[in-house]
Order: structure tokens, then sequence, then C-alpha cells
């Protein structure tokens, strides 16, 4: 199984737009760029919203049959690891595996020289973003790194090897996801990660680093864009040449988790890409989510007071909403709306608030993030829930694949 040059991530919290987010993809098709479209869900999503991935793998087939699609289509077992990936092997054909965990973690010396040892000379004679200078320094460096990621990745061959022993080796999609940690990667911990990824024998389709700046839930790009731009093109640089010098999968490419939302950095993107003629797989979750809370908000008053009270609810549990994400969230409580004002809200000034549209003065950011995780609130409330947005399917529905398509896929790909 071989994933397309480009590929998008359609989280879908609660699996009622389906259909809407495969109407992106089919658009975009149809305007000349081959997209075809992952569905992600992580065993945290499936959890928090009482779902599974057998949900998954039904609402995304309902959605390619109701719609005719006749492309490749993926559901994608999101940041699993050793411990919950069981029940995605049946339904899922993409494999999310995330060892960030397991990162800086100790490993055996006698590992880790055997590893330095059977690779010195690819070191040494490495020449490619001026990683590599033959200097003690530099293999001191080298080992360094090696103690820091070998553990991580050596997980990452047994969770793969538990995968194939179940679903054959040609029929599912494998990333590496080590993006939730603490420091972005740089080029020579790229190179050696893919190295101990080539020395396990892991078809590595694509991977998700951890990037400079911050890919906060929901908002756009935070840090230095500049910065940003070196860094990615240095990967994607690096990819062309570890494809060619350990022979990586051809089409391994870059993943981007957390990127929902990322609108000053999508051309940027477009533009490495196209110039090295690179890959890419974008991640989203919660945005599909947000658009349904504002498509709510402007319905009816029932509609309205639904979303209001997840908000109030959210603002009293914000501590409890941020634990689980806190290295991607970064909420300043004192600018989040009072209570009171989000009672005096029309329809429209909630709408405004929430929607991810900056030159609107009444846009929030803080709210917005509050609100990302607020689907944990929405799903207590269960069918009330469900019932609500499907009372409203149609103009919901044209939001979700409006935001789809024109603020994230066409600015990326056209």
């Amino acid at each position: 199984m071989k994933l397309e040059k480009y590929s998008f991530g359609l989280g879908d919290r609660f699996g009622q737009q389906a259909n809407a987010l495969l109407r992106a993809i089919i658009e975009i098709n149809e305007k000349g760029v081959p997209v075809v479209p992952v569905w992600n869900k992580s065993y945290r999503e499936h959890v928090i919203v009482g779902t599974s991935p057998e949900d998954v793998r039904f609402t995304a087939d309902n959605a390619v049959s109701s719609l005719n699609w006749t492309g490749n289509y993926y559901v994608d077992a999101d940041h699993i690891n050793h411990e919950n990936v069981d029940p995605f092997i049946g339904p899922s054909n993409y494999f999310t595996i995330d060892v960030s965990k397991f990162i800086g973690q100790s490993i055996r010396q006698e590992d880790i020289r055997k590893f330095v040892n059977k690779y010195t000379t690819h070191f040494r004679r490495a020449n490619i973003l001026n990683i590599s200078k033959n200097s003690e320094n530099s293999l001191t460096t080298f080992y360094k790194i090696a103690s820091k990621y070998l553990l991580a990745i050596k997980q990452a061959g047994k969770i793969y090897r538990h995968i194939e022993s179940i679903k054959g080796k040609h029929n599912f999609i494998t990333e590496i996801s080590i993006d939730e940690t603490d420091t972005p990667q740089s080029p020579m911990e790229m190179f050696l990660i893919l190295i101990a990824i080539a020395d396990q024998g892991i078809p590595i389709q694509t991977i998700a680093p951890k990037f400079v700046g911050r890919f906060n839930k929901g908002v756009d790009y935070q840090g230095n864009i500049q910065q940003f731009a070196i860094a990615f093109e240095n990967h994607l640089i690096l990819i062309k040449y570890m494809i060619k010098e350990f022979g990586l999968p051809k089409n391994l490419k870059l993943s981007i988790h957390s990127g929902s939302d990322k609108f000053s950095i999508y051309g940027i993107m477009k533009s490495k890409i196209e110039k090295h003629d690179a890959g890419l797989h974008v991640k989203t979750a919660g945005t599909t989510w947000l658009e349904e809370l504002i498509g709510l908000a402007c319905t009816d008053e029932k509609g309205l007071s639904l979303v209001k009270e997840i908000c109030l609810s959210g603002l009293d549990r914000l501590e409890e909403l941020i634990e689980p994400y806190w290295n991607v969230i970064n909420i300043s409580k004192e600018r989040l709306p009072h209570p009171d004002e989000i009672y005096s809200w029309s329809g429209e000034e909630f709408a405004n608030s929430l929607r991810h549209n900056i030159s609107n003065p009444k846009y929030n950011s803080d709210l917005r993030q509050l609100l990302h995780l607020g689907f944990k609130v929405a799903a207590e409330m269960k069918n009330h829930y469900i019932d609500s947005i499907k009372n409203f399917e149609n103009s919901i529905a044209e939001n979700v694949s409006e935001n789809i398509l024109k603020n994230h896929l066409n600015p990326l790909f056209l």
C-alpha cells in the first residue's frame, strides 16, 4: 500500500461530518490537485467521545459510498502505541506510531555503541546540511543523539512488526510521530532518527517531527516564520538524501501535526514542496468540531443556548480540559470572556468570537483554544449534542466543507 503524494487528515470528533469533509477533498481534486483523504482519530479522542476505531471506518466507508469517491482513502490509527494499538488493527489501514514518550529514556550502552559503530562511516561521509563534520565533537554528538532517540525508534520497530504480523506487510501505511516533545529535532537528530528507522526495517511513508515554534490547537502558528521555513526545507532536503542513501521508501514525506488553522505557514509549505517536488501530509482535528459549534450558534436560540452551556462549562473546567493537551495549548485566562459577557452574546457575536478570522476585532484565540478542548463537555451530553447538530446538518456541513477547502486545502495546494 503506497500513500499518495498529497494527503490530508480529516479529524471529526463526533463522526457526523464525513460527507462534508469528503466534499472538500472532491472539490480540490476537481481543481486538478490529487489529494487523498485520511480520516484520523486518536485513542484519547475515542475514550473521551465514547467511540471506537470501527466507528471511524464505518463513517469513512459510508461517505465514500454515498459521494461515489473512487480514489484511495485511509483510516488513521492516530497516535497509537504498544498499549492501545490492538483495537485499531482491524479497521485501520494507516498507523501513526507515537513513540514520543520513549525519547530520552535510557537504553543499554552496548546497544548505543553497536549502533554508532555500525553507522559511523555513513555519518562521516554525509555531506548534507553541514550536519556532519569529521571531528571528535561531532561523533560525541552523534552518540548523545543515539542515546536520546534509539530506544524510541526500537519501540516503533516493535509496534510496526506487531501490526505487520496481523495485517501483512503491504496492507497499511506507517507514519512515525516524534512531535510531542519539548524541543524540535535538529537536522542531525533527524539524520540519526531516519538511519535508526531504516535499521529497524520500518517502511515509513511519512514522519511527523516537532518543528520550531508552537502548533497550538485550533489557532495559527506562533513563532519565527523564517526559522520554520528553514527547518521545513532542511527536513525536505534531508528526506530526499536519506531515501537515496538508505533505501527508505521513495514516497517518504513530512507530516504536519496540529496542522489545522496554521494559515501563516501554509504558503511557505506550498512553495517548499513545489521547489523540492516533495509530498506532504497535514493532519487536522478540532477545526471540524469548532465549525459545528459556529453553525449551532447561528441557528436558533436552542442551538445558541447549547453552545453557551458548553462554553461556560469549559470555563469552569479549564484546568481539567487543558491537562491532556498542556503542550499544545496556550490560553490566557485574563483574555477569556467573562461568563456574563457570554450570556449576553447573540449567535453572530458568539460566532465572531470563535470563527478563525484575525481581521475581525471580536475574534478571541483563547476562547477558540478553550472550545477546541470543550468537545469533552459535548461528549458528556451524548445524544443531546448529536441530535442538535443533526437537526441543522445542512448549514453545519456547508461550514465544514468551506472551512477545509477555502482555509486549508486551497492555500496548501493551489
